[in-house]
C-alpha cells in the first residue's frame, strides 16, 4: 500500500465525516446520523434557541466543503458522487433542521433524519437533475434540495401531529 500525504489523510477524513462514509454499507445513513448527533449534542449543551444561526452555519460549512473536496473525492473513489463522500448529507440534514431553532431538537432531529433519508433516497425534482452538475456542486446539490423537502415535510407532520 502506498503511502498517502496527509493532505489526502486530511480530505478523506473530511469526506467521509470522520470515516462514518467509509463504513461498509449505507454511508449517506451513517453520515446523516453522525450529522443528527451533532446536532443533538450541540441542541442539549449549548441550545438551538439560542443560537439560531448556528446550524445554517453548518450546512453553508459542509456545503462548502463539499464543493471544494468534491472533486478529490471523485478522483480518489474513481466515480461521480461516490457513495463514501458524506459530507453533502451531513449539509443537507443541517439544512433540514435549520428551520426550527425554537421546537423540541430531538423530536425535530428524529423527524428531519426520517424524512431527509426518504428524500435523499427518492431524489423528488429536481435533485436528481441536480446531480448533473459539475463535481462538487453535482454531489451537494441533490441533498441540499432533499433537506429543504424534509423541512417542508417535518413542519406539516409537525403542525399536524
Amino acid at each position: 500500500m502506498s503511502k498517502r500525504s496527509m493532505t489526502d489523510r486530511l480530505a478523506e477524513c473530511v469526506v467521509t465525516f470522520g470515516g462514518l462514509g467509509a463504513l461498509p454499507v449505507a454511508g449517506g445513513t451513517w453520515g446523516t446520523l453522525g450529522a443528527a448527533a451533532v446536532h443533538g449534542v450541540f441542541a442539549a449543551w449549548i441550545g438551538t434557541a439560542n443560537n439560531p444561526y448556528f446550524l445554517p452555519a453548518l450546512a453553508l460549512i459542509f456545503s462548502l466543503g463539499c464543493i471544494a473536496y468534491g472533486p478529490w473525492a471523485e478522483r480518489r473513489y474513481g466515480k461521480k458522487d461516490p457513495g463514501e463522500c458524506v459530507i453533502d448529507e451531513v449539509a443537507g440534514y443541517f439544512l433540514a433542521v435549520s428551520f426550527f431553532p425554537f421546537a423540541n431538537q430531538w423530536r425535530i432531529g428524529i423527524v428531519a433524519f426520517i424524512f431527509f433519508r426518504i428524500f435523499d433516497i427518492i431524489k423528488p425534482c429536481p435533485g436528481r437533475r441536480s446531480q448533473k452538475l459539475r463535481a462538487g456542486w453535482g454531489i451537494v446539490a441533490d441533498d441540499l434540495i432533499a433537506g429543504l423537502y424534509a423541512a417542508l415535510f417535518t413542519r406539516l407532520f409537525w403542525r399536524v401531529f
